[in-house]
């Protein structure tokens, strides 16, 4: 046991590396079985290249050898466009699947990656005392809010992350999963009824709790065999973690196993030299975002219906281009919300405008959204978590405050 976590380590008899964190109550999805998937793009993405403002005049001044052009854009509503590596959402977004909310950000000022990845998996910008994640809370808050749930069938695959370990954003008193592969998670017979009689036979309360839920989760996965998992006709998934970790997301999804949460992330966003333009370092980063989140909502199919996708950045990058042909770490940025209850198609959130008087502190896209306001609405209408107190504390966030984004 470390920080609260158990891993089980792979030999010839146990093909598994299995990280959770300690075992509390769970239930099956509340809300009408919606199902919240958050990803975070770790290294603070450039959401003005993202979204681009291609109607901003200073836009172009601002970047002159890495800004994209009005011919190249892929217009979105006559003011926004998508970098054209993007054109796998396009559609999503004809199909008002697709929702994007630009100025968007934590209203902490650090320009720390750490820092500021922390306060928003924390859901508590500015406080570095939070013991759990905003997700996870939202767990909990759902749980406050519905009556009968201690009825409701336990499932260990409630919450869940493609990973090494517990994310930030799940950390907390509800059980959650996490593993770098699901066809690795597994523990075979005859030696796996000997380990499940071992934890079994512990006479640590935790430890015999968490050895009997851990075999539960794999004797689930192993009656679908993952490895036997073919995505629907057309989802094409990118090469890669990122696209690895959405497909074996949609894996649990459609095995009906209860998932009501799931985090995945994708790297490699902190463009500070040769960032390119519509090709180059940027381009690739996006490319694979864009075709990942496409075939994700392929291979769900008729699932995309009951599904929400939001994703995160920790700050964006600067106005104006740099020495290197590069960005530096900024402030606002830009969030994407997928899925089967958004109200796609349109760009939320006021505009703060480009001017140089506009800028904050002179030089970045200034934040007129909250990224708690996003999420807020993303756990409350799909999670069920009507106390958002217990989710974002002290934030003052009520649903006057939503951007409504999702039906209700």
């Amino acid at each position: 046991m470390k920080g609260g976590a158990m891993a089980v380590v792979g030999t010839a008899s146990i093909p598994a590396l299995l990280t959770r964190s300690v075992l509390a109550q769970a239930t099956t999805a509340q809300a009408r079985g919606k199902k919240l998937v958050v990803i975070f793009q770790r290294g603070a993405a450039d959401g003005l290249n993202v979204i681009v403002p291609y109607r901003e005049p200073s836009y172009y001044t601002y970047r002159p050898n890495i800004a994209i052009s009005q011919s190249e854009v892929i217009d979105l509503d006559g003011f926004f466009g998508l970098h054209p590596a993007m054109a796998p959402l396009k559609p999503l977004w004809d199909q008002r699947h697709l929702a994007v909310v630009h100025a968007a950000g934590s209203p902490d000022p650090t320009r720390s990656h750490f820092d500021a990845q922390d306060y928003m998996e924390s859901g508590t910008p500015g406080v570095k005392a939070t013991a759990d994640g905003w997700l996870n809370r939202a767990l909990q808050a759902e749980d406050a809010g519905c009556s009968g749930c201690a009825e409701r069938a336990q499932s260990p695959f409630r919450a869940v992350a493609l990973g090494s370990q517990i994310p930030r954003t799940l950390q907390g008193r509800i059980q959650a999963l996490a593993f770098d592969n699901i066809r690795d998670f597994a523990v075979q017979s005859p030696a796996g009824s000997g380990f499940a009689a071992m934890y079994g036979a512990s006479t640590d309360a935790v430890l015999r709790d968490t050895g009997q839920e851990t075999f539960e989760a794999v004797k689930m996965l192993t009656a679908v065999d993952p490895a036997r998992y073919t995505p629907a006709p057309g989802a094409i998934y990118p090469a890669g973690l990122f696209g690895n970790g959405l497909k074996q997301i949609a894996q649990l999804l459609k095995a009906n196993f209860g998932v009501e949460a799931a985090f995945t992330e994708i790297g490699g966003w902190d463009t500070h030299q040769n960032q390119g333009g519509v090709d180059g370092q940027l381009a690739a980063r996006l490319r694979e975002f864009s075709e990942g989140l496409a075939a994700f909502w392929t291979d769900m199919g008729d699932q995309a219906g009951d599904i929400v996708v939001v994703t995160m950045s920790e700050f964006g990058r600067t106005c104006r281009q740099n020495g290197t042909g590069g960005t530096d770490h900024g402030h606002a940025n830009v969030m994407f919300m997928l899925g089967g209850p958004v109200r796609g198609g349109r760009v939320y959130g006021p505009w703060p405008g480009l001017a140089p008087e506009q800028l904050y502190e002179g030089r970045d896209l200034a934040i007129t959204t909250d990224f708690r306001q996003v999420l807020g609405e993303a756990a409350f209408r799909t999670l069920g978590a009507r106390n958002l107190e217990l989710v974002f504390p002290e934030a003052g966030l009520g649903t006057s405050g939503f951007l409504n984004i999702l039906k209700v």
